[in-house]
């Protein structure tokens, strides 16, 4: 019964919270909702050519990586230390993709669930830490180039101990379910 209701109110929760934001900007706010809309959309073009440059050489810099073959030296030369956490040494290739490259990180858990399965301790945690973790590198390129920041001050580090937590979380959390 539960599952059928949680299915339900899936269907229309984003429909409903869009139709209620728009009402309330249009109604009680007494917002141009299509115009403010349009004016939004025009900025968001604008700022997608903008990020342009910085999309374009983070991908040379991890296409780069990726085929020099270093994620598979430093692979070979952590796997006592990863083996000690009880981390696969074949989850270290997305650990390091991870906060460099959400799609770069999708093509390596591709390519452990189809290796390893979804159902193994591997892909299990592939998936989580998919999961629990973010493009740290990608964000500050992007978002902060976007908007000309150029001192990153303590996001850097924030983001990559934050994905640090994520993937520690997720070999304990992972060891200790399955």
């Amino acid at each position: 019964m539960f599952i059928f209701i949680m299915d339900k109110i899936s269907l229309f929760a984003i429909p409903v919270i869009i139709l209620f934001i728009t009402s309330y900007a249009f109604f009680v706010k007494k917002v141009k909702v299509y115009e403010v809309f349009c004016e939004g959309a025009k900025e968001g073009f604008t700022t997608a050519i903008k990020i342009i440059p910085f999309l374009v050489a983070m991908l040379v810099a991890i296409g780069i990586f990726r085929s020099s073959g270093s994620i598979d030296i430093i692979t070979g030369f952590l796997n006592p230390v990863l083996s000690f956490i009880g981390m696969p040494g074949e989850l270290f290739p997305m650990a390091i993709m991870r906060p460099l490259s959400g799609g770069g990180a999708t093509g390596i858990l591709n390519d452990l669930l189809t290796t390893y399965g979804p159902d193994s301790m591997i892909g299990r945690m592939a998936s989580t830490m998919m999961g629990s973790t973010e493009t740290t590198f990608y964000v500050l390129a992007v978002y902060f180039g976007a908007i000309n920041i150029r001192k990153t001050r303590h996001a850097l580090l924030a983001g990559l101990l934050a994905d640090l937590a994520g993937i520690l979380t997720t070999i304990w959390i992972c060891n200790l379910i399955f």
